[in-house]
């Protein structure tokens, strides 16, 4: 039995109901968080450790008046909570008045997900050590070393407040990351899903094998613009940076998102269309946000016009508007984040971005990306795990990974394929469900020696 029955949905909610019977707050929010994952990870072809984690914390927002207070513990024990309900209400009293803080949500529908696999929640060492061994077999083979991490578990999230709102959902996660390397090459591959069925570890083997495979001897390039073939990998990267810096009701509200002031107005080609949706086919599910608000579908982008962007509650009140169920968590100052985020397939393979491509590069992923420029969403980043030149529609050679530092959104402006079937990509914040591009301008500024 694994620790997932330690803490049910009957006992979840027994929990939140003595947190709420024991605050003195005006209004109290608490939200449980369980997390119970366990990892199976492998270096230079073999396992070399298989762990278990098991992660529970309790938030708890105390609101008095315009004033809120949030405070957070991992001990589920009576006198932690009762110590948590008091820092909370306590942090709220030496608050300044909010003039957009509004009353907590009432209870209202919720659609149920589908995201929780009993097989998933299931999988067991040996069987993560036997689907691991698939990878480590085929790198082996080829003389080459891989190395990453096969997770598999179960995520509850439950959210109680005063005015009677009830939220519960259960979801199940399998991820699988791998990189493979050579003597002078790598190559990369995941899976994430909540069904742990739908990974197929030899096309995961065969992914990263044959990036390692390609890449082996690359050589310098010039840095300098170069058109681009992105892998889905690496567009991934670009939703999250543009979901967080662009698609937020804060950052639009602070002067700081690129479509500040541009409501119905084009901002990217007519073949790009962007949205977020918590419930939509392809992502991990989740049917609301830590205020308890049900998710909607927001259209950011539709055929290249900005449209609409994302609320939590005290957004939303700025702008006379109501939540459309995308808070982060209370205290993090992160503000309403999308999660979910999709990018509208073309009709493109990658064979047709090879071939159309006069010099160009074909990027596996990008490494390490930060912000440089939030307005213009410039991010500074590597590629790795597969870096090709392609010319006269050709992939000629692998060369050595470069920086680059570019805008995401004029990047996208040169948009020319789209690919015709997106993956799911753990990227950072976001789960995004994105295809290949093939853009006309990408620029690299520095080159590496790898």
């Amino acid at each position: 039995m694994c620790r997932w029955d330690l803490l049910n949905e009957s006992k979840a909610k027994k929990l939140l109901e003595f947190a709420l019977s024991n605050s003195k707050a005006e209004q109290t929010q608490v939200v449980l968080y369980v997390k119970d994952l366990a990892t199976t990870r492998f270096a230079k072809n073999y396992i070399h450790q298989n762990v278990s984690g098991y992660e529970v914390r309790l938030w708890v927002k105390a609101v008095s008046g315009r004033k809120t207070g949030v405070a957070s513990t991992n001990n589920l024990g009576d006198k932690s909570i009762l110590d948590t309900l008091e820092s909370a209400a306590e942090l709220a009293r030496l608050q300044s008045d909010s003039p957009y803080q509004v009353s907590l949500p009432g209870p209202a529908p919720i659609k149920k997900a589908r995201g929780f696999v009993s097989k998933t929640a299931g999988y067991t060492p040996e069987q993560r050590a036997k689907d691991v061994g698939v990878i480590c077999s085929r790198s082996r083979e080829n003389g080459l070393e891989a190395s990453g991490a096969f997770s598999t578990g179960t995520i509850q999230i439950v959210i109680a407040n005063s005015l009677g709102l009830l939220a519960s959902h259960k979801s199940t996660l399998a991820e699988i990351t791998s990189v493979v390397l050579g003597d002078s090459s790598s190559g990369y591959a995941e899976h994430c899903t909540p069904d742990v069925g739908e990974i197929d570890m030899e096309a995961v083997a065969a992914e990263a094998v044959d990036k390692a495979v390609r890449s082996k001897d690359p050589v310098a390039l010039e840095p300098g613009e170069y058109e681009v073939i992105l892998e889905d990998h690496a567009v991934g990267d670009i939703l999250s940076f543009m979901g967080y810096l662009g698609f937020s009701a804060q950052a639009v509200q602070e002067g700081r998102s690129f479509v500040t002031g541009k409501a119905g107005q084009k901002v990217l080609p007519e073949s790009i269309s962007i949205w977020d949706d918590g419930m939509g086919r392809g992502t991990v599910p989740v049917p609301f946000d830590y205020e308890g608000f049900p998710k909607k579908k927001v259209e950011f982008i539709v055929n290249g016009v900005a449209k609409d962007v994302c609320y939590d509650s005290y957004t939303a009140a700025k702008d006379g508007k109501t939540s459309t169920g995308h808070a982060s968590l209370a205290g993090e100052g992160m503000g309403p984040v999308p999660m979910n985020m999709f990018l509208k397939t073309g009709k493109a393979t990658l064979q047709d971005m090879i071939a159309s491509t006069q010099k160009g590069l074909w990027i596996t992923r990008f490494h390490y990306t930060r912000t440089v420029h939030p307005l213009k969403v410039i991010v500074t980043g590597m590629t790795r795990d597969g870096t090709f030149l392609v010319e006269k529609g050709e992939v000629r050679r692998p060369v050595k990974n470069l920086r680059f530092t570019q805008s995401y959104i004029d990047a996208l402006n040169g948009v020319q394929m789209i690919g015709k079937t997106a993956r799911l990509r753990d990227s950072e914040m976001a789960y995004n469900v994105a295809p290949a591009l093939k853009l006309a301008r990408f620029n690299f500024t520095g080159a590496t020696e790898f």
